[in-house]
């Protein structure tokens, strides 16, 4: 095990141990959370241990809750009884055993099952002046002194020790399926031919910060002219917990100055990355749950099993494009008269699923210091015994890396030529 997350108590006491932070939602199952708290018994006052799992939906400041006004609702929470011992007696596992090592003859492992129909984690970004814990949706492993095992007894800090874990879910496998198309045909007055419009994605998902072609096909049989085209990707946030609430929130408007005649045709691939970085300030976008200060991105698509009740997901995430054809009419009145013809396009927005080890990023600078892309390159081949026990060659190991680096200095330089153009454009 590459790392340990640990926290103590302030009274030292208590020490909870973790494997890790990330636990992943594979829609049938979640991953269960496998942990160890160790405990001196001689600093307990003759009173309990417990180790608490809970869900909660944070909506509102956290310095309000000191006036008595609380914001925060538990949607789920299970605690379990570690000292004295009790009848929680977990079957041990490789996780457990290495943890327990940490921990010593003091250890006591436990874990928790996560319900399937719980909501993954969402963090709401907060405004540039908000201070306190984000709003959204968070998962708070807890592990607390006291004499009954009651959600509602306030607990003196020094008797605790807590870490907020992700439940998190990864990209399923890839069907091969096309991507989503829409057409429509439009009429305008004074003409007595449409304009049509096609726009279609290459596939039905894409990985955060990967570039997305929207291909765009238009046949404008009308007199007027097609004076841009614009493209906006907008995130719907369904807050179901608490309302019925649903906001919406552009996180990409992009113009392409493509004009196109009257009597033309026009079919063209136009390239856009909605990113976190260019949505910094925008206060009430959903993002993945965030941990401390580590970055994050846009919060991934809610996907939902067959028949769970989207009531206690908490917080829904979707994306949709849209494509709009500014048309002019022309004449003395020119752009004043101009009018959309508009299409949408479903997105699909998730995190690739990591393959065995964490794969290196490689961080290429776009635009400014402040703004890098990761670029994934998959995990160096292991080396594997032969039947005479030596390594395998590792010039083979090289190769490969070498043809992994060559596909994503390709993949970099296509990233940096489309941002340097949005740059020019932009002055």
């Amino acid at each position: 095990m590459s790392k340990v997350y640990k926290k103590t108590s302030g009274n030292g006491a208590l020490t909870l141990y973790l494997g890790k932070r990330d636990y992943v939602d594979h829609v049938q199952n979640v991953d269960p959370i496998e942990g160890v708290v160790k405990i001196d018994p001689a600093d307990l006052g003759g009173k309990k241990v417990f180790v608490q799992l809970a869900c909660a939906f944070r909506y509102g400041r956290e310095d309000l809750d000191v006036i008595g006004l609380s914001f925060r609702k538990d949607i789920w929470f299970k605690h379990l009884q570690l000292y004295p011992a009790a009848d929680h007696k977990p079957t041990l596992t490789p996780m457990h055993d290495c943890l327990l090592k940490k921990a010593g003859e003091q250890g006591h492992a436990f874990t928790f099952d996560i319900p399937v129909n719980l909501p993954c984690s969402v963090t709401l970004q907060p405004g540039p002046d908000d201070a306190g814990k984000a709003c959204g949706v968070d998962f708070e492993v807890k592990t607390y002194i006291s004499d009954v095992a009651d959600p509602e007894e306030k607990l003196d800090k020094k008797d605790t020790a807590r870490l907020i874990v992700r439940k998190i879910q990864f990209a399923p496998d890839a069907t091969g399926a096309p991507g989503p198309k829409a057409d429509i045909c439009k009429s305008f007055m004074m003409s007595d031919k449409p304009v049509h419009l096609e726009a279609s994605l290459d596939k039905e998902l894409y990985y955060h910060g990967d570039p997305i072609n929207v291909n765009v096909k238009v046949k404008n049989e009308t007199t007027k002219t097609v004076t841009k085209i614009k493209v906006t990707v907008d995130q719907t946030t369904d807050v179901v917990l608490y309302s019925a609430d649903k906001y919406t929130k552009t996180v990409l408007c992009q113009e392409f100055g493509e004009t196109i005649d009257a009597n033309s045709t026009f079919d063209k691939s136009l390239t856009i990355i909605p990113l976190l970085a260019d949505n910094k300030e925008k206060r009430g976008l959903a993002l993945d749950g965030r941990l401390k200060d580590e970055d994050t991105n846009l919060a991934s698509n809610t996907i939902m099993r067959d028949g769970m009740d989207k009531e206690v997901l908490g917080i829904l995430v979707s994306y949709k494009i849209k494509v709009n054809l500014m048309v002019s009419s022309g004449g003395l009145l020119g752009g004043l008269t101009a009018s959309d013809v508009q299409v949408e396009l479903p997105l699909i927005l998730m995190n690739p699923k990591p393959q065995g080890k964490q794969p290196y990023l490689l961080y290429v600078f776009c635009e400014s210091p402040e703004r890098m892309l990761p670029l994934r390159l998959s995990t160096f081949p292991q080396q594997k015994k032969d039947e005479e026990g030596g390594t395998a060659k590792f010039n083979r190991a090289k190769l490969l890396m070498a043809v992994q680096i060559e596909r994503l200095m390709t993949k970099a330089k296509k990233k940096l030529e489309y941002l340097i153009g949005r740059t020019i454009n932009k002055k």
